[in-house]
């Protein structure tokens, strides 16, 4: 008996569009994603491509129409609903191009749900290119099968931060003076949640007693070796992942 083949194939592509979704919704691609499906995959009319928009979850649609320059695809049916985000904000000094794009890909595979970008007293960067950090999430999430999107805030003074923060989200802060072994701490606190990680040259003396003035501050330890800021963000969502259940 010849095996009915799996549909959709595991060869599907996979993309993100902003069109919200829906059983009949007709989608237009254009531009790089029109040149990805058209000319990299070779997307015919009827091939199938997996599609979600960050809120609803991802969709199987068929191609429709296949042009030159633009396609155009109808939503069939849903594969899976809004996956869960754990409520965690990743707060992170900007970094150089390329750690700052490995950071934002990471927080977006681990399961971050916002980014934010905080400009300290010893951050080297004062330009952020916004769109080039959620194209890279936007990336990620269609590698990994993430069917949500990190919100990714504009890039603000850490005092602005810390002076319009929530106190029932528990901010844990990367102290390297020391602080709680990470797992214990994060652990021990339930809820809401952010991680704060400053910038290579670390936070000033005036940055650190203005962060353990905020409400729900939490100094943590990362273990004893120095690491540098973008594998200090990476290490300590995984912690808190870890310590959630989420893993």
């Amino acid at each position: 008996m010849i095996a009915t083949p799996a549909w959709p194939p595991q060869s599907t592509p996979r993309l993100f569009v902003e069109t919200p979704l829906s059983e009949g919704t007709a989608v237009r691609i254009e531009g790089g994603q029109a040149h990805y499906l058209g000319t990299v995959m070779r997307t015919k009319a009827g091939d199938p491509v997996k599609l979600f928009d960050g809120v609803s979850g991802e969709w199987l649609a068929v191609a429709e129409h296949v042009g030159k320059r633009d396609l155009t695809l109808v939503v069939r049916e849903q594969l899976r609903a809004p996956e869960t985000v754990p409520d965690l904000w990743l707060v992170a000094a900007p970094l150089k191009k390329g750690r700052i794009d490995w950071l934002a890909e990471k927080a977006c595979e681990l399961g971050v749900a916002r980014l934010v970008l905080a400009e300290t007293r010893r951050t080297v960067v004062d330009r952020v290119n916004l769109d080039r950090l959620r194209a890279h999430m936007i990336e990620a999430a269609e590698q990994c099968g993430r069917t949500a999107v990190p919100d990714l805030a504009d890039l603000a003074k850490l005092s602005a931060v810390l002076r319009e923060w929530d106190a029932g989200r528990t901010l844990y802060f990367a102290d390297e003076t020391g602080g709680e072994p990470a797992f214990a701490a994060m652990q021990a606190r339930k809820g809401p949640a952010a991680i704060l990680i400053g910038p290579e040259g670390g936070f000033t003396v005036e940055e650190r007693e203005a962060v353990r003035a905020v409400p729900g501050a939490v100094g943590v330890s990362l273990g004893p070796r120095i690491l540098r800021a973008d594998t200090a963000a990476a290490a300590a969502v995984s912690v808190w992942m870890a310590a959630a259940g989420d893993w």
